[in-house]
């Protein structure tokens, strides 16, 4: 998949290098959930072996390559503890404050709302993440809840902000 500036494709096992480079940053991985700090080359390779280009909808995921430049990021979901489909992101540090994770996220769920019948993505940022929030904000997501949760980076419960975003929603936004 394309946008103006971007490849959204499976991740594939030439992207750990640069996947351990960027997620071994505390300022990145520091805002996910699911990742370990420091983030080594295995940790990486391990997570790529996870990937299978037949996953369903609800717990694939795209590699975010910028033309010039190659791999960048990650935008993908995966099913919560109750069934729900959770879109999740980052962005190497490098890359931010350029709009490409709105251009990427917006790709994805134009991507997602496409192949299902979901009638919601569920997502969230941990309440320091302004940047992540305001993605989500200018996206039409609205917060439905706070609780903690698990920062693996960060090895404690940290105040997280639920956030979602209905169908409904979205093909307003994109018929305006």
């Amino acid at each position: 998949m394309t946008t103006r500036r971007l490849t959204l494709r499976q991740p594939v096992m030439d992207d750990a290098e640069r996947i351990a480079l960027y997620l071994n940053n505390f300022a990145v991985a520091g805002n996910l959930a699911r990742v370990p700090y420091p983030y080594h080359l295995a940790d990486a390779r391990a997570w790529l072996r996870t990937w299978r280009p037949d996953k369903p909808a609800g717990e694939t995921g795209f590699a975010i390559d910028l033309g010039g430049e190659g791999f960048i990021g990650q935008v993908g979901y995966h099913l919560d503890a109750r069934g729900e489909t959770v879109i999740g992101y980052w962005l190497a540090q490098p890359f931010w404050n350029r709009g490409i994770m709105s251009e990427a996220v917006a790709a994805a769920i134009n991507w997602y709302f496409r192949v299902t019948a979901a009638p919601k993505i569920r997502s969230g940022v941990f309440h320091f993440n302004k940047a992540s929030l305001a993605i989500q904000n200018k996206l039409g997501f609205i917060e439905t809840g706070a609780g903690n949760l698990l920062c693996l980076a960060r090895g404690e419960q940290v105040r997280h902000i639920d956030t979602e975003l209905e169908r409904s929603v979205w093909a307003e936004r994109q018929d305006a």
